[in-house]
């Protein structure tokens, strides 16, 4: 499987408070943002988003989540499976892409990613 880091999020519980902290007094310039759901910020070129719980989904209530991109998630599944690594979720984004989410054997949260195939 090959994977590149697509993202790493942090789970918040006040969007304006911690958007005031990375934005405001760490000088993060704000890419993206959906309403208290989810904010993408640029950390000179490194990617770094804030996200709601309810965004974050299965068992993210409080973390810090790498996403890991792959081409496509049937075989990320079919070698996760193998491993027995948990599926904890899947998610449709539409336009967007599609997310696997699962535990590491350290019982940390990680999600895969695919993007959408162009029209």
């Amino acid at each position: 499987m090959n994977v590149k880091i697509q993202n790493v999020y942090q789970v918040t519980r006040d969007m304006s408070r911690s958007l005031g902290f990375y934005r405001d007094l760490l000088g993060m310039k704000v890419k993206f943002q959906d309403g208290e759901k989810w904010a993408q910020l640029d950390a000179q070129g490194a990617r770094l988003a804030l996200s709601s719980p309810e965004e974050a989904g299965a068992a993210a209530a409080s973390s810090t989540v790498i996403v890991f991109e792959v081409d496509n998630l049937g075989p990320a599944r079919a070698a996760l499976e193998a491993a027995g690594a948990p599926i904890l979720a899947t998610r449709d984004m539409g336009n967007h892409g599609s997310t696997i989410t699962t535990r590491d054997p350290d019982g940390n949260i990680i999600q895969f990613f695919a993007r959408a195939p162009s029209s």
